[in-house]
């Protein structure tokens, strides 16, 4: 798949290892080996940097874990970190509603995230059972909640603990986050997750 010229830079990974002698070796230097864009919402690009499968997670000279399917949510036990570009909300995107929304879901692996019904803030309303941390590298965003948003530049930090929410880009120009998710398990005193909140 060509991947759209949004104008943001390329990312480049550098992962290290430890050789025979157990000496720190570049295992890889170059560009990221999993860079999709979701179908459902053109320019929207997943740059999958890294991720773990357990706590702690071990520490040796593993394969590339980015390498199987995109997968939005972390492992239950464990981590993933990846750059998302997000372009400018269409209005082809905010007509289409749930329909474009379980389809977007669908191909980053977690269909069942999607909580957008038609009284929804926003199409892409979703929620993962994670902790997430979200950090606005280039643009501006709009952090869309059940009852409040939320406009975040350059520098923003979101900590998502696991609340129904969207990315709205309101802006004209692409954005780009990154975004750390680490494996979560509701706190019964919340209740069951219920769609569309």
């Amino acid at each position: 798949m060509n991947i759209p010229d949004n104008g943001l830079p390329p990312i480049r990974r550098i992962v290290t290892g430890h050789d025979a002698q157990g000496r720190a070796v570049v295992a890889s230097d170059g560009p990221l080996p999993t860079v999709v864009e979701v179908a459902a919402v053109p320019g929207t690009v997943f740059h999958e940097v890294w991720s773990t499968a357990a706590s702690p997670a071990p520490v040796d000279n593993e394969p590339d874990p980015t390498l199987g399917a995109l997968m939005l949510p972390p492992p239950p036990l464990g981590t993933r970190i990846r750059f998302v570009d997000i372009p400018p909300d269409t209005p082809e995107l905010l007509a289409r509603g749930a329909a474009s929304a379980q389809a977007a879901f669908a191909q980053i692996g977690d269909a069942a995230a999607s909580t957008a019904q038609a009284h929804s803030p926003h199409p892409l309303m979703h929620r993962t059972e994670s902790v997430d941390y979200g950090v606005v590298i280039a643009g501006e965003l709009t952090l869309v909640l059940d009852d409040s948003e939320r406009v975040l530049g350059p520098g923003s930090v979101v900590v998502q603990r696991g609340t129904n929410h969207a990315w709205a880009n309101r802006s004209g120009q692409p954005c780009r986050m990154l975004f750390v998710l680490v494996g979560g398990r509701f706190d019964p005193s919340l209740g069951a997750p219920a769609a569309g909140h």
